[in-house]
């Protein structure tokens, strides 16, 4: 425990001053010792020991400044006389303080005071005082002021006085009783030692020859080697350790007496600690009754067996030790978990499990497991987990919960939960990415989305505008994904550019439509004029007015004889009725006549398109971190995943950090539309670049990233979402389990799926999960990116699913293996005829449609008892056939009596007969029914299997 200045002082017998001006002189902050009252750390106490220790032995301390004069500073001890006489009649122990006199050598009578030490606690009293009486009496004569001597001469018939070592210094040898100890002047007098005065008596013959003078034996006999030790030459002082006191223990409180308790009766301390800990507040000992102050009854004994303020002021307290062994001992004591169980029961009734437990709002970020809700809500895990039960879900602490499905749950338990979207990377970047400063904005050419119905010449207008051919290499002649192209064309002086996309027109291609009217300026609507508007155009439509975006309408194949005058104001009534109204009708929508074959009408549409991108004012950051959307995304041999990008601000150079939905890596190549490499593009280019660890989703934002910790960061947090989201969606439930009971029965048809591109995947997937019936329904088990594989073949073997490759081809090993497994391939170039093939084996498992079909009516004239045969019935064929074959109703008085009857004969005459027909009599006898009586009408009928189709 840290020591204060005048403590070490009083241990060393010198005035505390001297050991603050030393400090200050090592250069020892003053913040550290300031005056007599400050703490000292042990490094620094064994120090200032080593710096005032009587000679150079043994020193191990740095000591810079000059060695300090211990006889300087010392303290002078102060010699007390006393004139006191014991009479035979006073009782032993009296105090008579008026008799001390002390005297100060060298310090004059009106010297002030020195400043007072800290008053310390009253010892308590201790063992009885040895008793003197058998000494004679004798007086002590004052010391005279002048004498320098530390002692007196003592005679031996005369009861002497005996000095008290000074304190750190050897005792010396123990006196005779009757000396008495001289004390510092500094040491407070115990109040049992004050004054006592013993009897004289005659010196024992043995006692030995004592010295004239009694002074300190000297230094200590156990003296450490002098040890230099190599340093810096200033010390180094530390601040002391804060340590808390330990508090001393509370014993059970006693009644207050008459007397009001001793002098040291500790304060009341109210009972408020229910548990057990290592450290104690104040222990109620029991105060005292008696007038005399003594201790209460109700005191406890502490670890040395005193009474509590009997001890001296440390003996009270419990060592981290003792409270250690005695939480131990209690531990092991009987009922102690049946206690603390109890306890534990007690505070959880006493308080719910948190603040929102007890009703309010909390908010939680989405997606999110029943444990994260139990710890934002307070409610009890296991409490939620068995409301989904009753409400048929199973699930776990760690299954995710949908948001609604939680917010229903904690309305019974009074919370109001607040679900919020957690702000990934992505959208910090992007938030980071509005916020930034452009640096160098200038205008751009527009992007221009191709739109319209399948068939209408989206594809051959762009191929007119680019001088190219692309449509005539498209299987089937129609686009089937998402491109993008940039078109240098020169509008008056001017060269400019125009970045056209091109979108498919067919309904299954919804998603890629709504995906290129998102990342456009202006659309074009391609109509055209010997169809009219169709339902994708219509769609188209929609898609744009989504998107805010201004509509152009190309009326294209204005050549063919159908695009007559009337047809095409019939188109423009088309347009109106879906809020395009012409400019020609007076409103607001460009409608422009061009033929992609003939080249009609192309220059004007062009001219339009500039009109309307120098109206919108487009203008792009060309400098800066890149940002754009992602087109398309595709693996490519050698290059890994590379994804078709349109960059909308910012510049992209090859070796920048990219980050696009779940995808995130390193710029490695950057080619235009045409196939050249580039070392940076601007907006609005559309590139394709290589260097992404996976391929993105269509549609994704892409951004620029610092570093590629960042972009990690950004793609790691999607991916999580994704997965989260997949296992927040409830697994089985006892609803999906009576379902998956009832579908037992249902055939399917599993597919997996490779593609080409990312966009295709997802569009042949839709697609293929849309066959489905209440019988038959096809599930694909695994869609992806690239070419047939071995392990695809594995899946498919397993699982006994078809391989279906949309422009793919399986590889050599993967040929041969689905060979030897007997694993059907198709490879398609057109995604209607995966459709279609898929639609037709899906109407192959339905099971065929049974109906009955009448081939004839015959009626019972006459019945025939035949002996170990039975009744046989003569009939007449009214109309119809009737077969040996066929199944028989039996009908009496328009009433089904039998059916689902079988013939065990027909005969014609005595002869067996097949088939009787109309106009003819035969006999015949049904198996099993002998009931048959005249009157009754026999239908002869077939059950026919009919195909199904979806």
């Amino acid at each position: 425990m840290a020591k204060r200045v005048f403590e070490i002082a009083k241990e060393l017998g010198i005035k505390s001053k001297a050991i603050v001006d030393k400090c200050r002189a090592e250069g020892i902050p003053e913040e550290i010792i300031k005056n007599h009252m400050s703490t000292v750390s042990a490094g620094l106490e064994a120090t200032v020991h080593d710096w005032f220790r009587a000679g150079d032995a043994g020193g191990t301390a740095v000591e810079t400044a000059e060695k300090v004069d211990i006889d300087s500073v010392r303290v002078k001890t102060a010699r007390r006389t006393r004139q006191q006489h014991v009479s035979d009649g006073e009782p032993e122990g009296a105090q008579h303080p008026e008799s001390e006199s002390f005297e100060i050598p060298g310090k004059p009578a009106d010297a002030p005071e020195a400043a007072p030490e800290p008053e310390t606690p009253a010892p308590l009293p201790g063992p009885a005082p040895v008793s003197v009486s058998a000494f004679p009496a004798a007086t002590v004569s004052p010391r005279p002021e002048a004498a320098p001597a530390p002692s007196e001469v003592v005679h031996p018939p005369a009861a002497a006085t005996v000095a008290e070592p000074v304190r750190g210094a050897p005792p010396p040898p123990p006196p005779p009783p009757p000396t008495e100890v001289a004390r510092p002047a500094a040491i407070r007098p115990e109040p049992a030692r004050s004054a006592r005065q013993s009897t004289a008596a005659p010196a024992p013959m043995n006692v030995p020859t004592r010295p004239q003078v009694i002074k300190p034996a000297g230094p200590q006999l156990e003296k450490r080697e002098a040890v230099r030790l190599s340093g810096p030459k200033v010390v180094r002082v530390e601040a002391p350790e804060p340590t808390e006191t330990t508090r001393p223990r509370r014993g059970p409180a006693a009644p207050r007496g008459p007397g009001g308790g001793g002098a040291f009766a500790p304060a009341m301390v109210p009972e408020d600690d229910r548990g057990r800990s290592p450290r104690r507040g104040p222990g109620g000992a029991g105060s005292g009754g008696g007038p005399g102050g003594g201790a209460g009854a109700g005191k406890r004994r502490g670890p040395t067996g005193r009474h509590r303020g009997e001890s001296e002021a440390g003996a009270g307290t419990w060592s981290e030790q003792d409270l250690a062994e005695r939480e131990i001992r209690l531990q092991r004591a009987g009922g102690y978990l049946r206690q603390r169980r109890q306890q534990l029961r007690r505070q959880e009734n006493e308080r719910p499990a948190s603040a929102a437990a007890g009703g309010g709002k909390v908010a939680i970020a989405a997606p999110f497991t029943i444990k994260d809700l139990s710890a934002a809500t307070g409610v009890k895990g296991a409490d939620i987990v068995k409301k989904l039960f009753l409400q048929g879900v199973i699930a776990t602490i760690n299954s995710g919960i949908d948001a609604e499905k939680a917010q229903e749950i904690m309305i019974d338990f009074d919370i109001e939960l607040e679900v919020t979207e957690a702000k990934t990377a992505e959208q910090k970047v992007s938030e980071a990415f509005k916020d930034r400063e452009r640096v160098d904005e200038r205008p751009r050419g527009p992007v221009v989305t191709i739109l319209g119905h399948v068939d209408h010449g989206k594809t051959s207008l762009l191929d007119k505008i680019r001088n190219a051919n692309v449509a005539a290499g498209e299987a089937g002649g129609i686009t089937q994904a998402t491109s993008a192209f940039r078109v240098p064309l020169r509008i008056g002086d001017e060269d400019k550019h125009i970045v056209f996309i091109d979108t498919p027109g067919h309904e299954a291609f919804t998603s890629m439509r709504a995906r290129g009217a998102n990342v456009t300026d202006m659309v074009v609507l391609v109509v055209a004029a010997d169809d009219g508007v169709m339902p994708q155009t219509i769609e188209s439509i929609n898609h744009a007015k989504a998107a805010h975006v201004p509509i152009i309408v190309a009326l294209n194949k204005i050549d063919k004889p159908e695009a007559t005058d009337g047809n095409i104001q019939r188109i423009l009534g088309q347009l109106a009725e879906h809020g395009l109204n012409p400019t020609e009708w007076g409103g607001q929508t460009e409608v422009v006549r061009t033929s992609a074959t003939k080249g009609v009408g192309i220059q004007d549409l062009l001219d339009m398109l500039d009109l309307q991108a120098q109206m919108l004012e487009l203008r792009s950051d060309f400098d800066g971190p890149a940002r754009g959307t992602v087109i398309e995304a595709k693996p490519e041999e050698g290059r890994g995943a590379v994804a078709n990008l349109l960059i909308q601000e910012g510049k992209l150079k090859v070796g920048d950090f990219i980050v696009a939905g779940r995808a995130f890596g390193r710029v490695r190549d950057i080619t235009d539309d045409r196939g050249n490499r580039l070392r940076e593009a601007v907006p609005p280019m559309p590139v394709q670049i290589s260097g992404i660890d996976e391929l993105p989703d269509a549609g994704d934002k892409f951004y620029i990233a610092d570093t590629l910790k960042k972009a990690e960061q950004a793609a790691a947090q999607r991916r999580d979402k994704e997965r989260h989201e997949q296992l927040a969606q409830p697994k089985v439930t006892l609803d999906s389990l009576f379902n998956q009971m009832a579908e037992s029965g249902i055939k399917e048809i599993k597919v997996v799926l490779k593609a080409d591109v990312q966009g295709s995947v997802d569009v042949i997937k839709h697609e293929i999960e849309k066959i489905a019936t209440n019988e038959v329904k096809a599930r694909v088990l695994h869609a992806a990116v690239g070419g047939i594989t071995e392990s695809d073949v594995i899946l498919a073997e397993a699982s006994k699913a078809i391989i279906v490759g949309f422009n793919v081809i399986p590889s050599g090993k993967a040929r041969k293996q689905a060979e030897e497994k007997g694993v059907e391939i198709r490879s398609y170039r057109v995604i209607y005829n995966i459709t279609d093939d898929l639609r037709r084996a899906a109407e192959g498992l339905l099971a065929p449609e049974v109906r009955e079909e009448v081939i004839g009516h015959a009626e019972v004239r006459q019945v025939f008892r035949v002996t170990k045969v039975g009744a046989v019935a003569g009939c007449y064929i009214t109309n119809g056939v009737v077969e040996r074959d066929a199944l028989i109703r039996v009908t009496r008085n328009d009433i089904v009596i039998e059916h689902d009857r079988k013939l065990e004969q027909l005969k014609r005459f005595k002869d067996d007969a097949k088939e009787v027909r109309a106009g003819m009599e035969c006999g015949m006898k049904i198996a099993g029914y002998d009931d048959i009586k005249e009157g009754d009408i026999l239908e002869c009928y077939k059950n026919v299997e009919v195909k199904r189709t979806l």
